[in-house]
């Protein structure tokens, strides 16, 4: 009787000991993930920070090119530097009332289109408006 008493308190000790080693273990990866919580929070709030000040200097930016691009300021610096600039007549003004990328697209792969295409069976011609030319 004094066997089986002695083999179950060190058997008891070993499921203690097991207990402990696992319940820090938990603890530890605990305290682990937290710190990695804390990592990512700091550096998502600097890349904020950085990304606000990036976007105050796009603002910046933008606010003194379109004060560049004024009239008025446009007309004081021709005027200032001599340059002798005059307003285009409207009949010299042409707008154009498709997209302005196909547009530029179109020009720059005119030639690509207008080339002949193999296609195994028979040779098919692309040709398509060139709408540069008015």
């Amino acid at each position: 009787m004094k066997k089986s008493a002695s083999a179950f308190v060190s058997e008891f000790l070993v499921y203690l000991l097991v207990l402990t080693g696992f319940n820090g273990s938990v603890w530890l990866g605990t305290v682990w993930l937290r710190h990695q919580i804390s990592e990512t929070a700091q550096f998502t709030k600097q890349t904020e920070s950085q990304l606000v000040a990036v976007e105050r200097r796009l603002a910046e930016t933008t606010a003194r090119l379109a004060s560049e691009l004024s009239p008025e300021t446009l007309q004081a610096k021709n005027h200032d530097m001599q340059l002798g600039l005059v307003r285009p007549a409207e009949l010299h003004i042409v707008r154009v009332e498709e997209s302005p990328e196909q547009r530029l697209a179109a020009k720059r792969n005119f030639d690509i289109f207008t080339e002949e295409v193999s296609t195994g069976e028979s040779a098919v011609q692309f040709s398509f408006h060139d709408p540069g030319s008015r």
